[in-house]
Parts: structure tokens; C-alpha cells; sequence
């Protein structure tokens, strides 16, 4: 057995890739007897407590008067100062700079001494969105340089990164993971409930922010020619109200069914024959992985890191962004050949089992983690 070690990880409870991300390693190293301290102002919806070796630490909200807005980043650094010196926390993992890595670093200063040691892992918007602004810029440029591991989820946000930000630290590309749990129901309980009988089912998974393109998600469900055996199933993390209107216009409500803070996403990934994804910026795509493991190819425009993950004409198809017409014919294909479906949903697959693994990228963090202490201790 290896070094054992005491592991904070900073984590938001949404429902996005990054809060998975963070809540499945919890999980992962608390299964190779890692003692790990989850931080956020919620508990995750995907973080399992009942492992014993799994501690959650709610951090308060501040809303006093002279603050105009809420205040999360210091009363964060508090909390994980106190759970820092108390615990003798070996590593603080913190998911995104800003406040995440930032409070980690207020934390450090709190204690004082070199540990614990901070990893940052980038998921995009510090990078994409957040860098962009020179009010957020320095910000994350410091604490990216006071970390003692930088590491994004993909080669394509590296690159931005570097590009982005005056950066000391080497980053290290560790790709997201996804491990798969038993669905609940049966496909046929599904497609009851969503009334699909034996159409061609698309899933779109996502929190819907506006980075997502749900308008060109509809546009290209009504620019397919097959909407007779054609559904789309969208899993929303957020209300789907402001989308209803372009839907009628467009004339595909009978083809859309819409399932609101659905956390048991396999049920669903395992009736879907296929994935669509229309975002304009994607660091990985965890949504596509998640469609993947569950056998079914995913339909995307080819942005960002998603062609890290997505074979092109082998486990899906990519297409360049807002080449809506393109993506609807790709979908009409494989709407005709459902063995075509089949074949390239098993590749992904495999794709997946070989390169996005948990027993293959759990690992690479923890190296991360011990090249850090052991840097520290030269």
C-alpha cells in the first residue's frame, strides 16, 4: 500500500463537469484509503458520504450588511485554514482558481509553513471567461503561480492557459474521468415516462448556461429531415422556461422532452442512441465521456478539447461550430442506420475504457499530488 494521505478538495455542488470531476475523485481516493475533506457552501449531489474516510465541510455563506453582495472567499480561506492546522492536511486540491485556489492560498498564509501543499486544476472559465477580464486576470495569475501544481483538463485549455496568463508552474494535462453506475430503471420505464416508444433518442446533458448554445441545439434537431422517429431528451440543470418560445417557433416540441435536476443521469444515458452537444466553448465535455461509457456515439461541433475525446467519424462526429446543417445530416444518418449507431456507441466505449478511466487517471493525480509534497521536502 502506498503513502496514505490527508486530502482537502474544493469543489462546487452544480451540476456541471467540475463539480462531478471533484466529487468523483473524493470518492475514487477514498476507496485507496485516502482521508479526504470536501469544501463548498453545499454538498454535491454526486459525493457519497458514507464512506467514513469522506469528510464534508459546509462553508457559511456571508451576507452582512456592509457587503453589497455575498462574501464566499473568506470565510472559505477560514474554513479551510481551521480544517488545514487541525487535520494537518497534507494536499488543499482546489477546483478553479478563482475563489477556490485563491482562498486556499489566504489559508496557507493564515497557518503558515509551506503545507499544505495546493494543486489548482483549471475546467475552463478561469482561463476562457474570467482571464479575459483584467479585473479577474492577476487574480488567478497569482494564485496559479503560488500553487504548487497547476494541471487542466485538456491539452487545448493548456494552451490557452499559457497563452492567457504569465505562468511559473509547468502544467500538467490530466484529462477528466467518469465512472459509470448501474441504472435504477429499465430503458423501457424510461421511454414510457417520456412517451418515446421506439424512436431515435438524442440526450443533451448540461446546466444550460448560455455558453451551451441551446439555441443551436433546437436549431439543429429542427433542421434534421427524420423528426418523425426523431427525440431529444434534454437533462437541464437549470430552468428550460426562456427556450420554450424558440422551440414552438421552430416547431419541434413534440420532439423534445425536457427532464428538470435529473441526478440519475444513467437511467437516461442508457436509453439515449446518441449524444448532441452545441457549445460554443468546451474545455472536455464530461457530458459527451458520461455518453460514451454508456456505449452511444455523441454528435459535436468540433471546439475546444472536445476532439480529445471524440474520435471523429469513429465514436461520433464533429463538425465546425454552427454548422448546424452538417449536424443535422450526421444525425439523419445515424437516425437510418441504427447499426451504424450501435457499432460507433461501441467504440466509444472502448475509447473510453482505454484513455478516461478512473484507475487510469486517479493515479496521475495522486503522482501530481506526491511530486508536489515531495518537491517541498528537497
Amino acid at each position: 500500500m502506498g503513502r496514505k494521505l490527508k486530502i482537502g478538495i474544493i469543489g462546487y455542488p452544480l451540476i456541471g463537469g467540475s463539480g462531478i470531476l471533484a466529487s468523483s475523485l473524493a470518492m475514487e481516493l477514498a476507496q485507496r484509503d485516502h482521508d479526504i475533506h470536501f469544501f463548498s457552501y453545499e454538498k454535491p449531489f454526486r459525493l457519497n458520504l458514507d464512506d467514513s474516510r469522506i469528510r464534508f465541510h459546509k462553508v457559511p455563506v456571508a451576507n452582512y450588511r456592509p457587503f453589497e453582495y455575498a462574501e464566499y472567499t473568506l470565510p472559505l480561506a477560514v474554513k479551510i485554514a481551521e480544517v488545514a492546522a487541525s487535520e494537518k492536511l497534507d494536499i488543499i486540491h482546489a477546483h478553479y482558481a478563482v475563489p477556490h485556489a485563491t482562498a486556499s492560498c489566504i489559508a496557507r498564509e493564515m497557518i503558515g509553513g509551506s503545507q499544505p501543499k495546493i494543486i489548482t486544476t483549471l475546467h475552463g472559465t478561469d482561463t476562457t471567461l474570467l482571464g479575459q477580464n483584467r479585473n479577474y486576470k492577476f487574480a488567478i495569475q497569482h494564485a496559479l503561480n503560488q500553487s504548487d501544481a497547476v494541471t487542466t483538463v485538456s491539452e487545448s485549455l493548456r494552451q490557452d492557459t499559457i497563452k492567457t496568463f504569465d505562468i511559473e508552474n509547468r502544467i500538467r494535462v490530466v484529462h477528466n474521468f467518469f465512472t459509470p453506475s448501474r441504472p435504477t430503471r429499465t430503458q423501457e420505464e424510461i421511454r414510457k415516462q417520456l412517451d418515446i416508444g421506439d424512436d431515435f433518442v438524442l440526450l443533451h446533458m448540461s446546466n444550460l448556461r448560455p455558453v451551451k448554445r441551446v439555441d443551436l441545439l433546437l436549431k439543429t434537431l429542427a433542421s434534421c429531415q427524420r423528426k418523425e422517429r426523431l427525440k431529444l431528451v434534454v437533462l437541464a440543470g437549470s430552468p428550460f422556461d426562456e427556450f420554450q418560445s424558440l422551440a414552438k417557433d421552430l416547431g419541434i416540441q413534440s420532439n423534445l422532452r425536457v427532464v428538470d435536476n435529473e441526478y440519475l443521469v444513467e437511467n437516461y444515458l442508457q436509453t439515449a442512441d446518441a449524444g448532441l452537444y452545441t457549445s460554443e466553448r468546451e474545455s472536455f465535455c464530461l457530458s459527451i465521456l458520461e455518453t460514451m461509457f454508456f456505449g452511444k456515439p455523441s454528435i459535436a461541433f468540433s471546439i475546444g478539447g472536445i476532439p480529445e475525446v471524440v474520435r471523429n467519424t469513429e465514436t461520433g462526429f464533429l463538425h465546425s461550430f454552427e454548422d448546424i446543417e452538417s449536424m443535422a445530416k450526421s444525425i439523419d444518418q445515424l437516425v437510418d442506420d441504427r447499426e451504424l449507431a450501435a457499432k460507433m456507441g461501441g467504440r466509444a466505449k472502448e475509447h473510453a475504457c482505454e484513455n478516461f478511466s478512473a484507475d487510469l487517471i486517479v493515479p496521475q493525480y495522486l503522482d501530481t499530488y506526491l511530486s508536489a509534497l515531495d518537491e517541498g521536502n528537497q
